[in-house]
């Protein structure tokens, strides 16, 4: 197994039969072929042709839009098209665009649409060099439970700016007071695109760093993560690389979080050029 195998399990094609979700004439998604047909009982809130499903035109602001999906969001929930998780999250093609309306983190991926989260690499200098704080999920989650996992990490929930989430995430998930969460620092994206069982994961990932006090032992708070462990950077390099220990999309973050601090490199990887350029798929972000 290599680093370059990890990105390309997050970046595979998608598979025929699935059909574009759109806003108006502008694509913000697509929707697995067995998920249309339940979108034919909801006509207040879209119109479904062939091979297309679009939010009806008359919903011409993004309120009215996400107003109809509120409406509708139990009921399409109870006829299995996906299931709610009570956080909105705002659909958008770019980071900066304006909200073309809200959903339900739980509808995100069925819809093919677009989602961000953050992602904490808590760092920190020992005698024998740079170490990451790295948790393991707790048994009971639903998405890959028992399989490791940044310091911190979460979805981008409407309304929030960043950092404010940076903070929150790291209070839930890590017990981080938010004077220590403020000194992460940004440090770019990675971003994937893949059709699984829920639907399309398109996520845009923004990475941060925290240097972490010698003294400072995470502590989760939100049921999340069941351990933290204090591991050696190159030996948590060497789990990605060469098992299938982590969280799907976070050997992204790790290796993107080696390349910036001088660990994997030119020298030590024949592949280095197309690890670089595939942790950021071509598209606006």
């Amino acid at each position: 197994m290599s680093f370059l195998d990890k990105i390309k399990s997050c970046n595979r094609d998608i598979p025929p039969g699935f059909v574009p979700f759109t806003i108006g004439s502008t694509p913000f998604g697509c929707i697995a072929p067995e998920r249309v047909d339940l979108l034919r009982r909801f006509p207040k809130a879209f119109a479904v042709g062939q091979g297309a499903v679009a939010m009806r035109d008359d919903l011409a602001t993004a309120p009215q839009r996400s107003a109809a999906m509120a409406a509708i969001a139990d009921d399409l929930a109870a006829s299995g098209f996906a299931r709610t998780t009570g956080e909105l999250y705002a659909i958008k093609n770019a980071w900066n665009d304006p909200d073309a309306m809200r959903m339900d983190r739980g509808f995100v991926a069925a819809f093919g649409a677009r989602a961000y989260g953050v992602h904490v690499n808590g760092f920190v200098h020992t005698p024998q060099g740079l170490a990451l704080w790295i948790g393991t999920r707790a048994a009971d989650r639903e998405v890959e439970p028992g399989k490791r996992d940044n310091v911190v990490a979460g979805g981008q929930p409407a309304g929030l700016s960043l950092i404010e989430n940076v903070i929150k995430e790291c209070d839930e998930e890590a017990g981080f007071p938010a004077e220590l969460a403020r000194t992460a620092k940004f440090a770019g994206h990675v971003s994937y695109r893949f059709a699984g069982t829920k639907g399309v994961r398109d996520d845009v990932l923004f990475c941060y760093d925290i240097e972490l006090p010698a003294d400072v032992v995470p502590q989760n708070r939100d049921g999340e993560i069941q351990s933290f462990e204090l591991i050696a950077a190159h030996d948590v390099l060497a789990m990605v690389r060469d098992g299938d220990d982590f969280k799907f999309n976070v050997p992204l973050v790790i290796i993107d979080f080696g390349i910036r601090h001088g660990l994997i490199t030119p020298e030590t990887e024949p592949e280095y050029a197309q690890i670089v350029a595939g942790l950021r798929r071509a598209g606006p972000n």
